[in-house]
Order: C-alpha cells, then structure tokens, then sequence
C-alpha cells in the first residue's frame, strides 16, 4: 500500500515504524525538520518536510496515488483540515485523529465521509474506554473486548500458587475439562520471547500470559492463574483530563464512588458543575498529606491521568503503598512499557500507542475488525470477518495447517462466542480472533482472501 502519515510525532513514528516493517510505501509529513530527521536515520521511509495542508506538497507527492492518508499532529483542526484536502485531491481512504469525543458521538448526525473524512480516532475515548474496561475485569493487567464481550482478551501473570504451574497447556485442558478459553500468548519471566502456545508449551510462575475467553471463562482464569478479581466500588482519579473528566462520569454513571483531584482552581469548581456524583477535590496529587487526608488508604482503585507521566507513575507508586489494590498510569513516552513489568504499577496506558493500534486495523489486509498489539509482546491480536469461500472456511481447523506462530483464539457466530478446538469448523461470516507473531501476519491475512 501507499501509506502518507502526517505528522511525526509519536504517533506518526510508531505507525510509520509499524508499517515500515510490512514493505509499504510509508511517506511521513511534517514540518519540523529535527522529528523527520529522527525518523529517517531510524526507518526505511520517505521523509517530506512541508505543511501536510498544502496543496501543491500534497499534489508534488503524489497524494493521488496514496491508497491511506492518516493525519496524526498535535492538531485536530489541522488533522481535518488534511484529511478533506487530501480526499479532494484523490486519496482513496482518510483517517483523522482527534481530542474533541464529541465528534464520535454525533457521527449519526454529521456524515464526515461527505466531509472526506472516512474515520475519527479519538485518542481521549480510547484511553477512557480502556481504563473502564480494565475496572471491570480487575484482576488483569490487559483487556480488549471483541463483539460486546461475546468474546474478551485478558492478560495476567500467574501466580507461584496457581494451579497450572509445570502444567503443558496440553495436560491442563485434561486436568481441568470444559474450560471456556484459549491460551494464546504467553513470555515466561526469565525471556523477551514471545511464545504462541501449543501443546506441550509448560506454565510457569510469574509468567505473563494472555487468553482468549467467553463470559464463562473469565472466574476460570483467574482461578487457575491464581489471582482473584477484587470488587471495585472507590475509584480516586488524579488529573480532571479529557480522560480524567470521561471516565469520572461514566464510572458515576455505573455506581462508583468517585474523588476527583485537580490542580487548577478553576478547572476544578468547573469540574464540579459537570459531574455533580463526584467529589471533585481542588489540590495537587503529588501532595502526599492531602492524599492521605482522602484516605488513599480506602480506595479500591487509583487512576493518574495528568499531563505528566512521572507525575502519574508517582502518585500511583505512593497509592499502591498505602494498599490500594489497583493502579492505572497514563504515560507518555512508549518507553515507558518496557519497564511496566517491574515498576510496581497494575496496568500503564500510553493514549497515542492506543490510537496507532487502533488506526493499524486499517492497513491490514481482509476485512479486520478489531486488532491490538500485546503491551510488553511481540504478538498482535487481529479479528477478521470470514468471507465467502476463504480457505478458512474449507476444512476443520486441526487439518488447516495454520502458520506455527499463530493461534485460533476464538470465534464470534452471529453474537455467541466460542473457543475452537481441533475439530471446529469456521463459517462465512464468522469473526475469527486469531494472535499470531508479526512475521506470520501475512501467511494468516491469506487465510481470509
């Protein structure tokens, strides 16, 4: 494909680094010459120093033979702005990332296709979505639902006391029958490999592994991981964000109890206006005594989501001291999840890793719906909609000879989830969740032609 991304923020970098991988025509857009210059000593891509906004860079670049236009800058005006030029000069698909969640919401009352603008990502939604997913399944580290949860990716660590420990996947399916989910990732402690399980793939403690699984299957896992889920009712949130404010007033809306804090006064008594079933708290998170005076020590849970990453990972290290049983960090630097398996915090969220996530479905070839990437993995989790007469459909899946480092996790038919076995047969019009390393992408995208 002939991809034009503009802007090379972090964004722009981890989508063009992503793609460069895959031997795409990557062209990365933008004005500052130190960010290009950065991209190009790194990647093997084209590197244009202009205004995206131009017509003439955008027609000297051939953006009429450009089969994908994203638009990632600081700016969503800016990003509109390119991406309805870029449709009027020949672009074949558009992607904008935006701030303002609005935009998503009125999508029924306003056609941005018309616009130009084939899809809004807001990076705010995303984040916010993803914390109160991760609120819901506490005892996870990762979650990703598939299909309104008729299927959901969880990841965890096992315990030392969990009962699969020297278990091969093999021999805890027959240990424990009627299991409702499907190992599909696993890294053992000691190891940067990321393993596609099979059969005789042992469990090991302290390894972080990551499962497809139906309702039914979630108390299972936790119960053989050998961590229990505790039940979220306090939630204490730093930073009244974008992010911050929305997930306040979602989770106000599903029952918690929520404190908000916020530096800025005036930000703060607006806060109180808008979320009435909050205690909205006007002080600094870093104020370790004003914490505690909110006795920190009551919460279930602690979310920072203020401007600063070492602001967030700090004031979540202090919550986790005092008891708090789970933290959430927002981070800025993709960096960061590097260091997430030992830094102490439950769960990091990086909201321009989420948003280059969830633009990357859009490159891949099928019809993907849904596509994630494992935090601290090598591993990607993609589901795709089974055309009519793709060679999925042809045999069951044990005589398929689906590529090695990839597994069949689940199955979505009309809206009921399944774990697939051996002798499962996959249907037009099934979604098909499948994990798979990134050298193996293209040998399952033909799966589904």
């Amino acid at each position: 494909m002939n991809i034009t991304i503009a802007g090379a923020g972090e964004v722009g970098f981890h989508l063009s680094k992503l793609l460069s991988y895959e031997s795409h025509n990557i062209t990365l857009i933008d004005k500052d010459k130190e960010r290009l210059s950065y991209a190009d000593t790194r990647l093997d891509i084209k590197t244009v120093q202009a205004d995206a906004t131009s017509i003439v860079r955008l027609k000297e670049n051939e953006i009429d033979n450009t089969d994908l236009l994203i638009a990632v800058t600081s700016s969503e005006t800016t990003n509109i702005t390119i991406c309805v030029i870029a449709k009027k000069l020949g672009a074949k698909k558009t992607i904008a990332r935006i701030r303002n969640t609005e935009f998503t919401q009125k999508k029924n009352e306003i056609n941005f296709a018309e616009l130009g603008i084939d899809e809004l990502i807001s990076t705010e939604e995303l984040a916010s979505n993803e914390i109160k997913l991760l609120i819901d399944k506490s005892a996870f580290h990762d979650t990703h639902d598939f299909e309104e949860g008729a299927l959901t990716m969880v990841g965890i660590m096992i315990n030392k006391n969990a009962p699969v420990i020297g278990l091969s996947v093999k021999e805890a399916a027959e240990k424990y029958p009627g299991l409702h989910f499907m190992p599909v990732a696993i890294q053992h402690t000691d190891s940067m490999e990321t393993i596609i399980p099979r059969g005789d793939t042992v469990f090991k403690a302290g390894d972080q592994a990551y499962f497809i699984t139906t309702p039914e299957g979630v108390d299972e896992i936790q119960n053989l991981s050998g961590k229990m889920s505790k039940e979220i009712k306090s939630v204490m949130i730093a930073g009244g964000s974008g992010i911050g404010t929305k997930t306040a007033l979602e989770l106000c809306k599903k029952g918690f109890s929520v404190k908000l804090f916020e530096r800025n006064k005036a930000k703060a008594i607006e806060l109180a206006e808008q979320l009435p079933d909050a205690l909205v708290i006007y002080g600094d998170c870093r104020d370790v005594e004003l914490l505690e005076e909110e006795n920190v020590d009551e919460m279930d849970a602690f979310i920072a989501v203020t401007g600063r990453s070492e602001t967030n990972i700090m004031s979540c290290l202090f919550a986790k001291s005092k008891g708090v049983d789970r933290t959430i960090s927002l981070v800025q630097n993709i960096d960061y999840f590097k260091l997430s398996k030992n830094i102490g915090i439950d769960t990091l969220i990086n909201k321009k890793l989420l948003a280059a996530n969830n633009i990357f479905r859009y490159i891949r070839k099928g019809e993907v719906l849904e596509m994630t990437i494992l935090n601290n993995m090598n591993a990607e989790v993609l589901e795709f909609k089974t055309p009519a007469g793709s060679k999925i459909t042809r045999k069951d899946i044990r005589d398929l000879n689906f590529p090695r480092n990839a597994i069949i996790g689940g199955v979505v038919r009309n809206t009921t989830g399944f774990i697939p076995l051996g002798g499962f047969r996959i249907q037009e019009d099934d979604k098909v969740v499948v994990c798979c390393l990134p050298k193996t992408i293209s040998k399952v995208e033909k799966f589904f032609n």
